[in-house]
C-alpha cells in the first residue's frame, strides 16, 4: 500500500468539513503524515460596475480574508492540539481549482474533504467541489459526507 506523506484536506469551515476533518487528522496521525489545512475564498464578485451603498469593494475583500484567517485560527486552535506536522493556507479563487493547483504543487499524496451531498437543482446550479476534484486530481480523493 502507498504510503500517504502529504495529506491535503480542504476546509469551508461548515460542518460537513468539521466531520471530515477527523478522518484527514486520524491519516494523518496513522500514517505520520504533513497535514495541509487549506481554505479557499471564493472568487468575489467584481461589484465596481454597480452601486453598493456603504461597502467599498477593496474593503469587502479585506473583510472576508481577516475572517477568513480568523476561523483557521480557531479552527486549528480547538482541533490540533498535540499534533505539530501541519500548515495551514488559505488562497483566493475558485475553490475546485485551487485545491487541485495545490494538490499537485505539494504533490499531496491524497485529498480529503467533505461533501455538502447536493442533488438536484442545487447540483446542477451550483455544481460540487468535491466532484470536480474527485474528477480531476491526481492523487486519490477521500469525500466523507456527513451522515
Amino acid at each position: 500500500m502507498r504510503s500517504f506523506d502529504k495529506i491535503l484536506f480542504a476546509t469551508d469551515f461548515s460542518e460537513s468539513s468539521d466531520h471530515a476533518f477527523e478522518y484527514a487528522l486520524t491519516l494523518a496521525k496513522q500514517f505520520d503524515s504533513q497535514l495541509t489545512i487549506l481554505h479557499v475564498i471564493n472568487e468575489p464578485v467584481d461589484l465596481r460596475g454597480f452601486y453598493v451603498p456603504h461597502i467599498s469593494f477593496e474593503n469587502l475583500e479585506k473583510e472576508i480574508e481577516e475572517g477568513a484567517e480568523k476561523m483557521m485560527g480557531k479552527f486549528c486552535e480547538s482541533r490540533l492540539s498535540g499534533f505539530a506536522n501541519y500548515q495551514c493556507s488559505i488562497v483566493t479563487g475558485v475553490p475546485w481549482e485551487e485545491i487541485l493547483k495545490r494538490a499537485e504543487s505539494d504533490h499531496s499524496s491524497c485529498i480529503v474533504m467533505g461533501t455538502q451531498g447536493r442533488s438536484g437543482i442545487d447540483h446542477l446550479l451550483f455544481g460540487s467541489t468535491a466532484e470536480r476534484v474527485v474528477r480531476k486530481a491526481l492523487c486519490p480523493v477521500v469525500t466523507v459526507r456527513l451522515a
